[in-house]
């Protein structure tokens, strides 16, 4: 059967058990550790799609075991906004200033600004960050000038002083301990921050570690490792972005090591007095694609299909980490992921795979492709087994959701757009938590959904899919405006007939851009 016709045809995927009634709160402090995807979509967990060609038997299990969630949504639908929101609580469109350039990017996060790190402190928590920041760092330079920055067109080497202290780290927002990539994967500088030291600063060239037949010069650096793919498209997933990289760093032992790291965190962790928060953030199954030889050629899917079985890999690995240290009854996992995956719907028809199930449009996208994400929660101590919540709900959320479990009052000046979903943990899946909730396009384009139906200000998809802006025409809409219910796929804009409702969302899509936050404070 074709995906358009599965999506065209396709229906809500029934609970895995009863809605059942929460057991109350554990006296002690749950442990929290959040393992967050990197591009991956909602349908690539196999318990999201009933037609998956990829395999995720430890996802499926923490869904089994826990709450899956079939309406949660990113803050963005790019890495750089969506953990902006996640770790702030805040909206990433809230910000006056911010870049992107690599891994060399100026902080987004103020210093004074308050963090789910530090609002975990407060709580009394011990707190780790381990994978990929994305979110900014204050590099020293060598010359006392300004960064010289890598772009498409300077490949080489930057005035960047590895050898020196980092600073604005996550140990700098919230976090005791640190071990980060700056970046995505296929962003330079390809090095390891632990705390406030780049771990080798002797740094090399990945031209001169992974020479390609195109030259020094080139963009972007091809591994060779899988040439001999079925099909090119496959081997367009091994690339990176060439630049500066420490001389120790592998980009095959990247994911891995964040996963050691996360486990051994977990074990000093686990010996003190108090509970720990641990922020996993992995660096896949975003690009560059490179699976372990394990799982090499273990699905139908290619490289792709293979390294989302890594990814899975280490949700088992976290998981059986906590069952080891008989610490996992009163740990709440989450795993979600950043955004949607950068799949169009050529993709999907030659693959016979929807990454993003269920919605229109990809990565980047204002379209629900683009940040309706996999979002699980397993806590045995509270939440019941196999339960599915419908309600929309955003990572923006888990600052607020936190903060209300652990009886933590948020204060004025933090998580101004985040707001607490712990009834739904606590069973009670019928009640909405949010009026309303606020999507972020690649482009910027802004979206805002209020029951069942969503108002989009602009024609297009303001991300990777074609065409990205449409100029209006004198006599057609000027916006969008879907019935998620009846239109999930958002295929019908009823601007035209809707316009009183529309020009309402707008005015309230203004308002909450103006007033600075979502929530009262």
């Amino acid at each position: 059967m074709k995906i358009t016709t599965l999506l065209q045809h396709q229906l809500p995927i029934l609970a895995l058990g009863a809605a059942g009634t929460a057991t109350a709160a554990p006296e002690q402090k749950p442990n929290i550790v959040i393992i967050l995807a990197d591009d991956m979509g909602y349908g690539d967990v196999a318990c999201n799609n009933p037609y998956a060609r990829t395999i995720t038997p430890a996802i499926d299990n923490l869904a089994a075991s826990g709450l899956r969630f079939t309406d949660a949504h990113s803050a963005g639908s790019l890495s750089g906004p969506s953990r902006y929101g996640l770790v702030t609580g805040r909206y990433f469109f809230r910000l006056e200033n911010h870049n992107e350039y690599f891994g060399y990017l100026a902080p987004d996060i103020e210093l004074e600004r308050p963090t789910i790190g530090s609002m975990m402190q407060r709580a009394g928590y011990t707190t780790g960050c381990i994978g990929k920041w994305h979110l900014g760092l204050e590099w020293k330079v060598k010359d006392n000038q300004k960064p010289q920055i890598l772009t498409p067109k300077v490949l080489g080497y930057t005035n960047t002083d590895f050898s020196a202290r980092v600073e604005h780290t996550p140990n700098d927002v919230g976090f005791d301990y640190s071990f980060i990539l700056p970046a995505s994967l296929d962003m330079p500088p390809y090095v390891f921050v632990k705390n406030h030291q780049v771990t080798d600063p002797n740094v090399m060239l990945t031209t001169d570690a992974y020479p390609t037949d195109k030259g020094p010069n080139t963009e972007y650096a091809w591994d060779r490792i899988y040439t001999n793919e079925r099909d090119v498209y496959w081997e367009r997933g091994a690339w990176w972005r060439n630049g500066e990289m420490s001389r120790s760093f592998k980009f095959e032992e990247c994911l891995p090591t964040i996963v050691n790291e996360g486990v051994e965190f977990i074990q000093r962790a686990s010996k003190d007095d108090k509970p720990f928060f641990l922020y996993l953030p992995l660096t896949g199954p975003h690009t560059p694609w490179l699976p372990s030889e394990e799982n090499k050629g273990a699905t139908e899917l290619g490289t792709y299909g293979d390294f989302i079985r890594d990814i899975d890999n280490a949700v088992a690995r976290i998981c059986q980490t906590l069952k080891d240290l008989d610490i996992d009854e009163n740990t709440i996992v989450i795993f979600a992921s950043d955004n949607g995956a950068p799949w169009n719907d050529t993709d999907i028809q030659k693959y016979a795979h929807s990454s993003n199930w269920s919605s229109r449009g990809q990565k980047g996208d204002v379209w629900d492709g683009g940040h309706h994400i996999p979002l699980i929660i397993r806590w045995p101590d509270v939440i019941s087994k196999g339960n599915v919540c419908h309600q929309t709900v955003g990572l923006i959320d888990l600052f607020a959701t936190l903060a209300d479990i652990n009886a933590e009052p948020l204060r004025p000046n933090e998580a101004e757009d985040s707001f607490s979903f712990k009834p739904l943990l606590y069973g009670k899946t019928n009640t909405p938590t949010r009026e309303h909730i606020l999507y972020f396009a690649g482009d910027h384009t802004l979206a805002i959904k209020q029951g069942d139906w969503k108002y989009i200000e602009g024609l297009g998809s303001g991300g990777f899919t074609a065409p990205n802006r449409v100029t209006p025409t004198a006599n057609g809409p000027k916006a969008q405006l879907y019935n998620i219910k009846s239109d999930p796929l958002e295929q019908n804009n009823l601007y035209l007939q809707e316009t009183k409702r529309a020009e309402k969302m707008s005015r309230k899509l203004q308002e909450l851009k103006a007033q600075g936050h979502s929530r009262k404070l």
